[in-house]
C-alpha cells in the first residue's frame, strides 16, 4: 500500500495522496479489510483529509466488519476519530464487531479503540464494558500512553 508506506515514513507527498485519494474513491469494493484500514490509518497519520474517500471507506467498511481483525478495526475507529470524521453507521458496526472480539484486541488496540469512540463521542456502552473488562485483566500490557489514552476515554 502506497500511502501506507508513505505515512509510515512521514512523507506527506500531497499530490500524490490526492491522486490515491481520488482513484480510491472509486475502487474502495476491491479493496481487502486491510487495505481499507491501511488507507484510512495513512492519511489520519499525515493529517490528511479527504472526505470523499472516507465517505466511501466507511460505507464498505461498515458492510464488511467481520472481514477486519482486530487491529484493523481499531486502527479504522482510530483514523476517523483523528480526522474528527463522524461516520455512525461504521462505528456501530465496529462496536458490535470489536465487542464480540474484545479477546482479539492488543492492548494498543484496546486503548486506541476506547479513545476513538470516546473522542467522537460515539455512544457504545456494551464496548466500553467489554473494553473494562478485557483492560483491567491486561493492564501490564498497556504502555503509558495506552494507559493515559483508556484513562482519558473512561473519564
Amino acid at each position: 500500500n502506497t500511502a501506507w508506506a508513505f505515512a509510515t515514513l512521514g512523507i506527506p507527498a500531497s499530490e500524490l495522496f490526492e491522486a490515491i485519494a481520488r482513484e480510491s474513491t472509486q475502487r474502495v469494493g476491491d479493496f481487502e479489510a486491510q487495505g481499507l484500514a491501511n488507507t484510512a490509518w495513512a492519511f489520519a497519520k499525515l493529517g490528511a483529509p479527504a472526505p470523499q474517500l472516507f465517505e466511501a471507506i466507511a460505507r464498505e467498511s461498515a458492510q464488511r466488519v467481520g472481514d477486519f481483525n482486530a487491529q484493523g478495526l481499531a486502527n479504522t475507529a482510530w483514523a476517523f476519530a483523528t480526522l474528527g470524521i463522524p461516520a455512525s453507521e461504521l462505528f456501530e458496526a465496529i462496536a458490535r464487531e470489536s465487542t464480540q472480539r474484545v479477546g482479539d484486541f492488543e492492548a494498543q488496540g484496546l486503548a486506541n479503540t476506547a479513545w476513538a469512540f470516546a473522542k467522537l463521542g460515539a455512544p457504545a456502552p456494551q464496548l466500553f464494558e467489554a473494553i473494562a473488562r478485557e483492560s483491567a485483566q491486561r493492564v501490564g500490557d498497556f504502555n503509558a500512553q495506552g494507559l493515559a489514552n483508556t484513562a482519558w476515554a473512561f473519564a
